[in-house]
């Protein structure tokens, strides 16, 4: 990055190049407002470390920016086809975005926004928060949990072909890595700790899972945590005391969450209630502090299923339109 370009004052920083990050740069270059995006890793990081095999749940008009059709040869697009939607938004833009650059801190300066990054330093009059909640896992913090044989990630199904893995979780995410990784020759065993598999699954893929741990082709305990992971065995405890498996590999499947701290060194106050809510006007996404906006989902603080690129991509010219007017 060149020096000029760390000196500029921009009218907008945007931390986060997902797909909301992305539709806040298309309507600022709309209104001729300056501006850059800042991405600690690759374009769309989130969706570019989603499982290789991931279906959306919506279809692919729901997941459109700026009304530039997004055509799918599918129902519901695949991750690549997303990857190349949004890639070819950016490119054919011209966006100007920054990748593999991590902010690391946001300060008040001279009425204006000091943002440090991992390779140099920006000023700004308004900065958009749009990092989303994928980069940091809900850990579980019981005994084995960095073992090497443990993920909180899942990328593709062969790794587990003949293994005896344990999935943890009844959301989407853990009930397609379950699905995957059986038909691909794996011994699964998914750890519930509700009474049955989540309602919010996607309701083409529920009744594939319903049936295949009914007909006993993918095991399940349900109102049950993992007590202890071992080098070749896990302890599951329930109602019914604990028990040990054996096993190779453990998928801890159990969600994500927003960087709150990052959030709490801006100064963003978040709710107590232990859903940790941003504070936002609902009608401009300004935060509690001037000049600093929130976009997507770390909106909904723990509340990570209620924001989805579908519903807050609204979030993208209700920003903007404040910022001109202001």
């Amino acid at each position: 990055m060149s020096t000029s370009k760390q000196e500029e004052i921009f009218e907008i920083v945007i931390v986060g190049g997902g797909p909301i990050g992305i539709a806040c740069a298309l309507e600022a270059k709309k209104k001729g407002l300056s501006y850059v995006i800042l991405e600690k890793g690759t374009l769309v990081n989130s969706l570019y470390n989603y499982p290789s095999n991931m279906t959306f749940f919506s279809t692919s008009e729901k997941l459109e920016l700026d009304e530039i059709p997004f055509i799918s040869t599918n129902p519901k697009p695949h991750k690549q086809e997303a990857l190349e939607y949004y890639r070819r938004i950016v490119t054919s833009n011209h966006l100007e975005i920054h990748l593999f650059e991590e902010v690391k801190k946001i300060e008040a300066e001279d009425n204006l926004h000091r943002i440090t990054t991992s390779k140099g330093h920006y000023r700004s009059k308004n900065v958009i928060i749009a990092t989303g909640f994928y980069d940091i896992p809900n850990y579980l913090n019981i005994p084995g949990e960095d073992l090497p044989k443990v993920a909180h990630y899942y990328r593709d199904p062969h790794f587990y072909t003949t293994q005896k893995t344990i999935v943890v979780g009844a959301s989407n995410s853990a009930v397609d890595a379950a699905l995957e990784i059986y038909r691909k020759g794996g011994d699964v065993t998914m750890v519930v700790r509700g009474p049955a598999i989540g309602e919010r699954v996607k309701y083409w893929v529920k009744p594939d899972i319903d049936n295949r741990i009914d007909e006993g082709s993918i095991k399940a305990v349900f109102n049950a945590e993992i007590k202890e992971i071992r080098e070749d065995e896990v302890v599951v405890t329930s109602k019914e005391g604990d028990q040990v498996l054996e096993n190779d590999w453990v998928l801890l499947l159990t969600g994500y969450r927003p960087n709150f701290e990052f959030l709490k060194n801006i100064g963003i106050t978040t709710s107590n209630d232990g859903k940790r809510i941003p504070q936002y006007n609902q009608e401009t996404m300004e935060s509690n502090v001037k000049g600093i906006y929130l976009a997507g989902v770390i909106c909904g603080g723990m509340e990570t299923h209620k924001w989805f690129i579908e519903n807050s991509r609204v979030h993208a010219k209700m920003i903007i339109e404040d910022i001109v007017k202001s």
